[in-house]
C-alpha cells in the first residue's frame, strides 16, 4: 500500500523508542531482573544528563577561537587539543546512556520484521557472544594504555600545547564500564522479549 503524502516513516524511531523504554516494569518479570533493569537505566539516564553538559564549554571554547581567529587575528594553541578532547569525552561518556535509548546504529532493514521473540533471543545472543567479551577485551587493554599514559606523563606531541593525555583515556575507560554497565539491562531485556514475546518498560 502506498504511503499517504506527507506522511513519515518513522519505523527506525519506533523501533529505537521501544528498546529504550523505561516504563513500569511487567508484573510476571522477577523482581530482582526489574530493579536491575530499573536500576541501571536511571543510572545512565542521570550519567547522560551530566555529561551532556560537556557541550557548553566545547562551544564556548569553539566560539572564543573563531572570534580570535578571526577578528583578533590571534588563534589559540590549546582550542584544537580542547575540541577534541571535550568531543570524545561526550561520546564515550554519553554512550551507555544512547544504549539505553537504543539509539545506536542498527541493521534494522530485516531486524524490524521479526517476531519479538526472534529479535530477543538475536541480541541476547549477540550481547553473550559479542558485545561483552569485546567490551572486556577493551577494557582489559585500555586499562594498561590508561596505567601508561600516567605513569610516562604522556603528552600530546601533534600540537605545540602538548597537553597531558590521560584525562581523555580515562574517559574512555569511563565509557567502557558504562556499556558494560547498561549491558546488563540491556541483556535482561533481551531475555525477557525471547521468553515472553514482548519488550519490557512499553
Amino acid at each position: 500500500m502506498a504511503e499517504e503524502p506527507g506522511k513519515l516513516d518513522i519505523s527506525d524511531e519506533m523501533i529505537a523508542e521501544r528498546r529504550g523504554g523505561t516504563g513500569k516494569m511487567p508484573d510476571d518479570m522477577p523482581i530482582w531482573m526489574a530493579k536491575s533493569i530499573t536500576g541501571i537505566d536511571k543510572f545512565s539516564k542521570i550519567t547522560g544528563n551530566v555529561v551532556c553538559w560537556i557541550l557548553v564549554p566545547l562551544i564556548l571554547a569553539m566560539t572564543y577561537e573563531v572570534f580570535a581567529r578571526k577578528l583578533f587575528l590571534a588563534p589559540t594553541i590549546w582550542a584544537y587539543d580542547i575540541s577534541r578532547f571535550l568531543y570524545g569525552a561526550l561520546f564515550m561518556l554519553g554512550a551507555g546512556y544512547a544504549l539505553s535509548k537504543g539509539v545506536h546504529i542498527r541493521a534494522d532493514f530485516l531486524y524490524r520484521n521479526f517476531k519479538v521473540k526472534n529479535q530477543g533471543l538475536i541480541d541476547f545472543v549477540l550481547y553473550i557472544l559479542f558485545y561483552f567479551p569485546g567490551l572486556i577485551v577493551f577494557l582489559y587493554m585500555t586499562t594498561g594504555f590508561l596505567q601508561e599514559s600516567i605513569m610516562r606523563g604522556e603528552r600530546g606531541m601533534d600540537t605545540t600545547w602538548m597537553p597531558y593525555m590521560w584525562p581523555i583515556k580515562s574517559c574512555l575507560w569511563f565509557g567502557i564500564v558504562f556499556l558494560l554497565i547498561q549491558g546488563v539491562s540491556e541483556l535482561f531485556k533481551s531475555y525477557y522479549a525471547m521468553t515472553r514475546g514482548k519488550w519490557p518498560g512499553n
